[in-house]
């Protein structure tokens, strides 16, 4: 739970601190988004096919926390320092370090309690390289459509 609640911190403190581009209507928008999305992703593979869970496999209010107000300021933050007018080349870069974050992130969270909080069922990291692009583009995609 420590490291939940470290993340939730230094998350929301770097997407505020660094943001620069986006107003706070689309941080609303982001907000709204990741919470709504994550949540149809996670009562898929979590509740209904248990490839992973956060603290407990039951439904848990400290879950929450995680969809809630740890994910959306990462997402602010991809927005943010996304390289919307630069070359292809430039945005696969950018999505390959976004890749190498994330992945070794959710490393992080599989230590132990009380620092981790993520635990896998059948999911491994593999899984999680291969969505992780197709969630950040889908991302992508509702911010160029609806809110930028």
């Amino acid at each position: 739970m420590i490291g939940l609640f470290l993340s939730i911190i230094i998350f929301n403190m770097a997407a505020f601190r660094i943001n620069a581009h986006l107003s706070k209507k689309q941080i609303a928008h982001i907000w709204m988004f990741t919470v709504a999305f994550q949540t149809v992703v996670d009562v898929m593979i979590d509740l209904k096919y248990g490839g992973y869970w956060y603290f407990s496999k039951d439904i848990d209010w400290l879950s929450l926390l995680a969809v809630t107000v740890l994910l959306p300021p990462v997402n602010m933050v991809f927005l943010n320092w996304y390289p919307l007018n630069a070359s292809i080349k430039k945005k696969i870069v950018y999505f390959f370090y976004w890749e190498i974050f994330m992945v070794g992130y959710e490393l992080l969270t599989l230590l132990p309690e009380p620092w981790g909080y993520f635990h896998y069922g059948w999911w491994n990291w593999w899984y999680s390289a291969l969505c992780n692009p197709v969630l950040l583009s889908i991302l992508l995609k509702y911010y160029k459509s609806f809110v930028q």
